[in-house]
């Protein structure tokens, strides 16, 4: 004890050697320190600010977990038309908040001027208290303060803030809505009306039909047989072309036409028809060439107009948007968002929402038991995994490279004790001379690199926290100048969101004090083992 007590007041004696306050050199030190801690407290704090506000953000919209029918081939899922009884006993089960209607989709929404940009949109259940309540809380009142989220069951719609800039809009204005749905029709319209008709187009394969029709048929046991080669001659063609995007009347009278040849084939694959399916079946290919093209085309741009209608919506209220993550431009009431997704009262899922949304992959199997077995679902963790992996990932990334300000300090450290050293040369002779063990020697410079360690550990602590806690002022400081490094249109509020991670500060401080006590180490070690006599004669 004696000898660390004399190791730990000779190291005092060091830091302050005029007896002044704090030294020149203590002072660089612990500045050098304080600085590394500072600005990595402050930087990680604020980081961990932002994530939980995007996070927030988003848990307060997106399902926690998302039930729905499994995707086939071209992406085809089918809709849900009895969901609201699915909804139901999935909200009964343990854990689960809420059970809502899912819809999404893309349209064209266009201003009462001449402005038009596809916006993403999310239907939203106005009965569920939970869905307006999640919306409400990200409404921007700071710059629409007439804004609201009471949306009802009206065309009434809240816009994100990127929107309502882009095209200058604030609440009481009117938008229009085109359906991509409706685009998507609008295009096969298009290409239908553009074909010839099938007569034309499919001259031959009708040609060869009423040729088989005619030849192709042998008598037997009252009926017609067709042998399996002449069958599969004549019905595949017009299957091919019932397959193609033809206007409805042709395609009716072709799946009559391949109605009549669908009997059970017999064991040598054979089929066996009545006797009067020839001629029906030659009556309907004659259908086709009676048919009027224009008369079918105009039917089909009679319901072109139908379709295309636009649908109005009136803006009650703006939220602010954020553009760390994706999030709807349009939140829209549940029917008009089925209207526009085409889905005539079906959903495309169940949303739901649960007690804590961390627990979302454990309440997969137990919600899966009481949906359909081909239904799947998507946790919020799957839907934004690529972000929660970003934000990780710039997590690392930012520690890395704000430790390094923490590693030049001590570096720092290294080389004022390394002179340190050098100048009580004389004094570490004497100290061997008069019997000082190196150990001594060695804890008279790791005592420094502590003290100045916790030092400036301990002020870069209390000097974060405190610019942390007036990190508001600081902006409006820098807003002065003209510079403001995070606009509320990124981060959705006007003063910077921080999160104060007691652990996580602990770990930046133990961390520099070890890395300013291995700094001192170092000179020291290298000190201990220098010769008493060489000391003594200073060379």
């Amino acid at each position: 004890m004696a000898r660390r007590s004399f190791s730990l007041m000779l190291a005092w004696r060091y830091l302050n050697p005029r007896r002044a306050m704090l030294s020149a050199v203590t002072l660089i030190s612990v500045t050098g320190v304080l600085l590394g801690v500072l600005v990595l407290v402050v930087v990680m704090a604020v980081y961990a600010g932002l994530e939980r506000e995007v996070k927030g953000r988003l848990l307060g919209f997106t399902p926690h977990i998302r039930l729905e029918p499994a995707t086939y081939g071209d992406d085809f899922r089918d809709s849900i038309t009895n969901w609201r009884e699915t909804a139901a006993e999935v909200a009964k089960q343990p854990g689960v908040q809420s059970a809502t209607a899912f819809v999404q989709e893309y349209v064209l929404m266009v201003d009462m001027g001449t402005k038009k940009r596809p916006v993403f949109f999310r239907g939203v259940d106005t009965e569920d208290p939970a869905q307006v309540a999640g919306i409400d809380l990200m409404l921007d009142r700071e710059d629409y303060p007439d804004g609201t989220s009471d949306m009802g069951l009206d065309n009434r719609v809240v816009i994100s803030s990127i929107l309502a800039r882009q095209f200058g809009l604030v609440p009481g204005d009117t938008v229009k809505f085109l359906s991509a749905q409706n685009l998507t029709e609008v295009e096969r319209i298009n290409r239908i009306t553009n074909r010839p008709p099938v007569r034309e187009e499919f001259a031959a394969e009708l040609a060869a039909a009423r040729e088989l029709l005619k030849t192709s048929f042998v008598a037997r046991a009252g009926k017609l047989s067709l042998g399996e080669l002449a069958y599969l001659a004549l019905y595949e063609p017009l299957y091919a072309i019932h397959r193609q995007e033809i206007r409805d009347p042709e395609k009716e009278i072709i799946g009559q036409f391949l109605m009549l040849l669908d009997p059970e084939p017999e064991e040598d694959g054979s089929v066996l028809l009545d006797p009067g399916v020839p001629a029906e079946a030659a009556g309907l290919l004659d259908l086709l060439d009676g048919l009027d093209v224009d008369k079918m085309d105009a039917a089909i741009f009679k319901s072109f107009k139908e379709i295309v209608l636009p649908k109005e919506a009136v803006i009650v209220g703006v939220y602010q948007a954020s553009q760390m993550a994706l999030m709807p431009d349009v939140f829209m009431p549940l029917p008009l968002a089925q209207d526009l997704a085409g889905l005539d009262g079906a959903v495309q899922g169940i949303a739901v929402r649960l007690d804590d949304a961390y627990q979302a992959d454990k309440m997969v199997g137990q919600l899966m038991s009481v949906v359909p077995a081909d239904w799947q679902a998507i946790t919020w963790m799957e839907e934004f995994g690529d972000f929660s992996r970003l934000i990780n990932q710039q997590r690392m990334m930012m520690y890395f490279a704000l430790s390094f300000i923490i590693l030049v300090s001590a570096f720092s450290m290294m080389a004022v004790m390394f002179t340190v050293t050098i100048q009580k040369r004389r004094e570490i002779g004497v100290m061997k001379a008069l019997g000082a063990a190196p150990g001594q020697i060695v804890w008279v410079f790791v005592y420094q690199g502590m003290i100045l360690g916790f030092l400036g550990s301990l002020l870069g602590v209390a000097l974060g926290l405190l610019v942390i806690r007036f990190r508001g002022g600081v902006q409006v400081l820098f807003r002065q100048f003209g510079f403001d490094p995070f606009p509320k249109s990124f981060t959705t509020s006007s003063v910077l969101p921080a999160h104060i991670n007691p652990v996580e500060i602990t770990v930046i401080a133990v961390c520099a004090f070890i890395l300013c006590a291995i700094a001192a180490f170092v000179p020291a070690y290298f000190a201990s083992r220098s010769d008493a006599a060489k000391s003594l004669r200073n060379l």
